[in-house]
């Protein structure tokens, strides 16, 4: 199994400023390069004080730039906010300054904030969703293609040049419901699973997801992203880690998350009654059985590790750094 790093540029302490968090970004990125690790990933929101990115892809160029063999990548690009034709563009244009190291991971978006400010209408983010899935790969298709939709009409174009990668890059489908994951199954080149919900929800989800894309005719390629820390000891990481998670589970609790509906009041977001089958956090004996257990479980090829919870600032850069040292001496040598 491949290991990932999911990276945000958290909202500054008073005094600091993002231009210094950017640089934290990129210095973690690099580490986990020389550590052993496959990818960092970056997601995308707007208007936002939880520290999401507007334009993902821009940090993405600046972290390949600073690396050289360590993939860069979305999870998840809100694909009903955008052009389909000007992201296919961005796109080619990164993954040629990558020299071939760019996935792109696209979801249909749930806060009514980044529709409003798109001015979209976000009852029909599936409809766009699927017209832009099909327009990406006529895009990266190296052909001239024409293309008639409810919502997009595009008449003889060829996108130049051609991505490095063929057939183009990897398009990834991330979800939290059983319809994304069939959905995945049918458009997408893997499923992203969402990191907050339980092993065996995980498990259903991803059942749906290989049952569409066998159906479809596709190879299922599974990514699991996961809220998990490696620290010292299991006392340190519940306290390091612990209140950053908390403070995102809240977030996504307050805003109706389907993995939190059976969570009917706040005070039961507790670590104790969250955490078991949910997260990865411990020392790095119970870490490592923790890793290999939901490798057994879901069959996944990558496991993109949720480290710092934007909603709440932290771990800090320097617990960051230090656990992504353990994870790449003590993790990804023995979960092959």
């Amino acid at each position: 199994m491949k290991f990932g790093i999911y990276s945000s540029i958290a909202n500054p302490p008073l005094g600091e400023d993002l231009p210094r968090c950017v640089d934290e970004v990129i210095e973690e990125a690099r580490l986990a390069e020389q550590a052993g690790f496959d990818s960092c990933f970056f997601g995308e929101h707007h208007q936002d004080r939880d520290g999401f990115l507007p334009s993902p892809l821009i940090v993405c160029t600046a972290v390949a730039a600073s690396t050289t063999t360590l993939r860069v990548g979305t999870s998840v690009i809100l694909l009903p906010l955008h052009d389909p034709v000007r992201l296919a563009e961005d796109v080619v244009t990164l993954d040629i300054i990558s020299k071939g190291r760019i996935t792109v991971g696209v979801g249909l978006g749930y806060q009514p904030a980044d529709f409003q400010a798109f001015g979209i209408t976000m009852s029909d983010r599936v409809e766009l969703f699927e017209e832009k899935i099909e327009i990406l790969r006529n895009c990266w298709s190296g052909q001239e293609f024409s293309y008639e939709g409810k919502h997009h009409s595009i008449k003889n174009l060829r996108v130049r040049p051609d991505t490095v990668q063929t057939p183009h890059p990897p398009l990834w489908i991330g979800g939290g419901a059983p319809v994304s994951a069939r959905r995945a199954g049918t458009l997408g080149d893997a499923f992203v699973s969402t990191p907050s919900t339980t092993l065996q929800n995980t498990c259903r989800l991803i059942d749906q997801y290989r049952r569409s894309a066998e159906a479809a005719g596709k190879k299922p390629e599974v990514v699991i992203m996961r809220d998990a820390w490696v620290a010292g000891s299991r006392k340190e990481a519940e306290e390091v880690y612990g209140p950053e998670v908390l403070a995102a589970y809240r977030y996504y609790w307050q805003n109706g998350l389907s993995e939190f509906k059976s969570i009917k009041d706040e005070s039961e977001l507790t670590l104790d009654r969250i955490a078991k089958d949910r997260l990865i956090l411990g020392d790095p004996e119970e870490c490592l059985t923790e890793f290999q257990r939901w490798q057994e479980a879901t069959g996944a090829e990558t496991c993109l590790l949720r480290l710092r919870h934007a909603h709440s600032g932290g771990p800090s850069h320097g617990q960051i750094m230090k656990t992504i040292d353990l994870i790449g001496d003590r993790i990804i040598p023995y979960c092959d």
